[in-house]
């Protein structure tokens, strides 16, 4: 079950502008990677420091696949690819990587995990 509370804000682009309620998600917590491979490993015939280890290679991993160009795709989790903006200029002699800004991770879920977040319910807090 997803919590919520409600906060009121006003519009940033508009200061004169009525302020508003909106619904703002309320954190349990976080599940750190360890937790994770001991829920796992409680729910498998692997050992936790198996599962650990596979958890902690794969974060390992990642960023090398991602940084030689590749997208990473873990299967029905979704998959990850690497994203930047840049400032624009006139001509290509103009461009040069100090352009280049935002870098981030982009993360599309996968179609059962998209499925199942879609089950979502929502109580007050």
């Amino acid at each position: 079950m997803l919590k919520y509370k409600l906060i009121e804000r006003g519009n940033p682009a508009d200061k004169e502008a009525p302020k508003k309620i909106y619904a703002t998600s309320v954190k349990k917590g976080t599940k750190t990677l360890k937790g994770i491979g001991v829920d796992i490993a409680d729910i498998s015939s692997l050992s936790r420091g198996d599962v650990n280890n596979v958890l902690t290679n794969l974060v390992e991993q990642i960023p090398k696949y991602l940084l030689d160009g590749n997208s990473v795709s873990l299967g029905e989790l979704g998959s990850l690819r690497m994203s930047f903006s840049s400032e624009g200029v006139v001509n290509e002699a103009e461009f040069n990587v100090n352009k280049i800004k935002g870098l981030k991770i982009v993360f599309a879920p996968g179609k059962a995990l998209k499925e199942e977040i879609e089950k979502a319910k929502f109580e007050k807090e």
